[in-house]
């Protein structure tokens, strides 16, 4: 923890917004380790949608996927297998979620990508959130 009470990986996501001149609003709230936390603290944020932000593999281990789905959408991953036209694809372990994209479970945001310097994570981006005004993400913790 650095002294102001930020974590290093939030300093960096911070950071790189800044040099990339994202606009962007911190909102500090009790952790939020699934999507169902964080349901109530969007609603009272107003306008805007968060998504659940799956980190996903295909069976030998060898592929990875972070996959950004509305909240509020069913998700098989059958369906998102045939799409990409990769076969058995599952959840990731969490220590590849470590390895890759620099976060813990439950926290887990496409923010971490910026962590995955040797490009070994496919960003995967349902349609239906390309028509959002504002989507919400953590800065790869949760708090």
């Amino acid at each position: 923890m650095l002294e102001d009470g930020m974590s290093e990986v939030e300093k960096q996501v911070y950071d790189l917004l800044k040099i990339l001149n994202i606009q962007y609003e911190v909102i500090h709230h009790e952790p939020a380790h699934s999507i169902l936390d964080c349901e109530h603290i969007v609603k009272e944020l107003g306008n805007g949608v968060h998504c659940k932000n799956l980190f996903l593999c295909n069976r030998q281990e060898t592929e990875f996927y972070l996959l950004l789905v509305r909240f509020d959408k069913k998700f098989r991953t059958a369906e998102i297998s045939k799409q990409i036209q990769k076969s058995r694809l599952s959840f990731a372990k969490d220590e590849y979620l470590e390895k890759f994209l620099n976060v813990t479970p439950g926290a887990v945001s496409p923010m971490g990508l910026i962590f995955d310097t040797k490009k070994e994570v496919q960003l995967l981006i349902d349609r239906d959130l390309l028509s959002e005004d504002k989507i919400y993400f953590h800065p790869c913790v949760n708090t």
